[in-house]
């Protein structure tokens, strides 16, 4: 049961959109923006994914080394030792690494809907040994005290969760990684509950449990404890491989609306909703039965990696829900939901 109201002008925005990060680059891949709004303007922080240029019969990805620099490795395509069967993932003897090296750049918009790069505004780029496969998937919550990114740290040892703050959207404090290995998708709650942060996080275990979405609390937004498994996935449904979520939980008067994606083994992603207690919101109050967003549409059935809409990012005005989503891990997408019906597919 779709009830995305897709924009007619989507995609918004796909790779020759933006300029890669340094010469000798091609950006292959926009991806999962967080939003916000600064200075009366609709920002998007988008994941840009970009690779050096393809040369025939070689595989080419870059890297951080040791030095923070990017470094550029090659290996012959007909090697023996290479593994590139995943668009996503390169493996040679036996050491996994990322085909494309992931950073986040920032864009804004007067209308909504076309979107353009700011002069004079960098990227955030990956930072340390924790980072030397870059940075992804960043969530932003805006709170009285300024602008909270949690994001994917991505390295050859682990994948963590990193977070910032920023006021200005200039200046950068990074504060470390707050969700060690392996997790991701990690979403701050935008007001304190009975005193207390909460943010949901996604663990991963592939001997004992599976990739579910959990709830922890906080005093500081550094320290998480109490720590609770909130949604797994079903079988035969179309979450049943592993669930994650999206961006801050919504505040409505029946309980704290997420958004949240699904995917089957046989990696096709959708969204759905969980309605949380306003009070403990570690109880799951109502669930998707049938995902409110499916890939129906060509550009979100084909692409980079086809049959995916994943979001981490939205606005909320009133009723609406805007949404801007990855489309088939390539383009950027924007869609509305009625608050409204999405409580109303929850009872039905």
């Amino acid at each position: 049961m779709d009830i995305a109201k897709r924009f007619e002008q989507n995609p918004l925005l796909g790779p020759k959109d933006i300029k890669p990060s340094m010469p000798g680059m091609e950006i292959e891949c926009l991806l999962n923006p967080g939003v916000f709004q600064y200075k009366d303007k609709t920002w998007l922080l988008l994941r840009v994914a970009e690779r050096p240029r393809q040369e025939a019969g070689k595989i080419s990805f870059p890297v951080y080394n040791k030095e923070g620099k990017i470094e550029i490795l090659s290996f012959d395509e007909n090697d023996p030792a290479l593994d590139a069967s995943d668009p996503r993932v390169v493996i040679y003897n036996g050491e996994y690494y990322l085909t494309t090296l992931s950073h986040l750049r920032l864009i804004c918009s007067d209308d909504h809907i076309n979107f353009t790069e700011p002069e004079g505004t960098l990227p955030i780029m990956g930072e340390g040994p924790q980072e030397t496969f870059g940075i992804e998937d960043c969530r932003v919550s805006t709170m009285e005290d300024g602008y909270h990114l949690t994001y994917t740290k991505v390295s050859a040892h682990a994948v963590g969760v990193g977070y910032i703050h920023t006021q200005d959207w200039k200046t950068f404090d990074r504060r470390g990684m707050i969700f060690p290995p392996h997790n991701k998708d990690c979403a701050i709650f935008e007001e304190k509950i009975n005193g207390k942060y909460y943010a949901l996080h996604r663990p991963s275990s592939p001997e004992l449990g599976g990739n579910y979405i959990w709830i922890a609390e906080s005093p500081d937004r550094i320290h998480w404890g109490n720590h609770k498994l909130l949604a797994t996935t079903r079988a035969g449904k179309w979450d049943s491989a592993r669930v994650g979520a999206g961006a801050a939980p919504i505040k409505t008067e029946k309980g704290w609306l997420e958004i949240y994606h699904g995917a089957t083994k046989e990696n096709r992603y959708c969204l759905g909703a969980l309605l949380l207690d306003l009070k403990d919101p570690s109880k799951v109050i109502a669930r998707s039965e049938a995902p409110i967003m499916e890939p129906i549409m060509d550009y979100e059935k084909t692409g980079f990696f086809g049959n995916v809409v994943f979001t981490n990012g939205h606005l909320v005005n009133g009723d609406t829900i805007t949404i801007y989503y990855g489309a088939s891990d390539e383009v950027i997408c924007g869609a509305r939901f009625s608050i409204n019906e999405i409580l109303s597919s929850l009872n039905s």
